[in-house]
């Protein structure tokens, strides 16, 4: 069996439970006893909903498209309000 067959067995028998839970406290009213199993049916439900998204194959990482940078110089008229950083403004000496 594969671990997809054996994960849908699982919700199979917990489908079952919760029936057979939801007839017991039919009968027997909604006492502590029967709330506590339908309490645990629900944490096993969600523990196998866990398993589930654990045992599903990762998607592929997509990468990002490349971009490509071009080597010819930036316009200076771009900086011209912003100082280098560290080393002053273009028109004044560094300390």
């Amino acid at each position: 069996m594969s671990v997809h067959d054996d994960l849908a067995a699982v919700q199979r028998c917990l489908d079952d439970l919760t029936r057979s839970v939801g007839r017991l406290e039919q009968r027997l009213g909604g006492g502590l006893e029967v709330r506590r199993v339908r309490t645990d049916a629900d944490h096993l439900r969600e523990s196998v909903a866990l398993l589930r998204q654990a045992a599903a194959p990762a998607e592929p990482e997509q990468r990002p498209d490349l971009v490509t940078i071009p080597d010819t110089p930036y316009d200076t008229s771009l900086w011209q309000d912003s100082d280098d950083e560290g080393l002053g403004s273009r028109n004044r000496h560094a300390p």
